[in-house]
């Protein structure tokens, strides 16, 4: 007697009665930026709007302007140390470098729209009892 053919998974699912729709793989959410990212983005939007070339900023931070292309667009993490100087030769605090890139974080009015929508979630036990003892 001759072995079954081994069967694959979509024939599994098919004999099961499930169908194409529900076994495809659902789309991956955006996952979050990263950090380096963020930060590289606020870099070149300060830069650019302060009308500095990469080249006159780079060379003040006494970086590459390679690495400084590279730290703009999100490829390299740069270290605290050049942040700094990076900041420095952009007139740019460390405090408000940070404070650009986490408002690039913040979420849409969209986002915060749709998160007001959401359900409540029902008060702990332990806070209905101080409130109950007040």
């Amino acid at each position: 007697m001759s072995p079954a053919p081994a069967s694959s998974s979509a024939d599994t699912a098919t004999a099961a009665g499930i169908t194409d729709a529900q076994t495809a793989v659902a789309p991956a959410a955006r996952p979050e930026r990263l950090w380096r990212e963020v930060v590289g983005d606020e870099l070149r939007t300060v830069r650019q709007t302060r009308g500095e070339s990469l080249r006159r900023v780079a060379t003040r931070a006494r970086v590459s302007p390679q690495y400084l292309s590279e730290i703009e667009r999100g490829f390299k993490e740069a270290s605290s140390e050049i942040l700094a100087a990076l900041g420095t030769a952009l007139d740019l605090s460390l405090v408000d470098l940070t404070r650009g890139a986490a408002a690039r974080l913040t979420p849409t009015v969209l986002e915060v729209s749709s998160l007001q929508t959401a359900p409540a979630m029902p008060a702990a036990p332990a806070a209905t009892a101080f409130a109950l003892a007040a």
